[in-house]
């Protein structure tokens, strides 16, 4: 057999490299997909309720294909907290500066605020009321970490000393308002899917929920004896 008749062996095939999984969308767009589908998941199924499997499968991927993105769900979440939760609790803030003298003024945009957050963002009730109200340790240690119990202190002796002030009704209990008003708006907005077979409720929508905050929270916050 003549040297031109050799046929060389074939070269072996290399594995491919660690990276982006094949013919997957650009990174940052498939990120953005994976973040808008575990919000999705979970505003039905909560926190607890949504693994990276979940997300893979209504995502039409493997599970390893979303872990080149997202190693763990608290990291997806830790995304998420940055990207809507911190900016609530910013504007949040912004509106006591904004009000510094009127608490009460305060509180009531607040709610508003609230509601508006709860149109606009479906699974933020189902996520810290669903999640904080089940057996389940998994969510309430993650977001521990990112609780800020210092200025948490703080805001409660700002609301004692507004109390002292005669501006807010003395026998309000400090740790307890901000989850009163989220329970006065967050949760009811996130009740109203299941009050559409509810015959005296089913007929709430925003308006209403934002109206009964609004009027409630004016008197209840308002000064007077406890």
């Amino acid at each position: 057999m003549s040297t031109s008749d050799t046929v060389s062996p074939p070269k072996p095939r290399r594995g491919r490299p660690p990276g982006r999984p094949q013919g997957a969308a650009d990174g940052t767009d498939q990120r953005k997909r994976l973040v808008e589908i575990a919000l999705a998941l979970y505003a039905r199924y909560g926190y607890a309720g949504t693994t990276l499997a979940a997300i893979a499968r209504a995502a039409d991927m493997t599970p390893a294909a979303v872990h080149y993105y997202f190693k763990t769900r608290e990291q997806l979440f830790d995304e998420i907290h940055e990207a809507h939760i911190a900016p609530m609790r910013t504007r949040v803030e912004a509106i006591f500066h904004e009000h510094a003298g009127d608490p009460v003024s305060a509180f009531v945009k607040v709610a508003e605020r609230f509601v508006e957050v709860a149109e606009e963002h479906g699974w933020i009730a189902p996520v810290f009321f669903g999640d904080l109200l089940t057996e389940s340790q998994s969510f309430r240690k993650h977001v521990r970490k990112k609780v800020d119990y210092k200025t948490q202190a703080a805001f409660n002796d700002r609301i004692r000393q507004w109390q002292a002030d005669g501006l807010l009704n003395p026998g309000l209990e400090p740790s307890l308002v901000m989850p009163s008003i989220m329970s006065l708006t967050m949760l009811f907005m996130a009740a109203r899917r299941k009050w559409k077979d509810d015959p005296i409720r089913k007929d709430i929508d925003r308006e209403t929920i934002r109206r009964h905050a609004m009027a409630l929270l004016g008197h209840g916050l308002g000064p007077g004896k406890a």
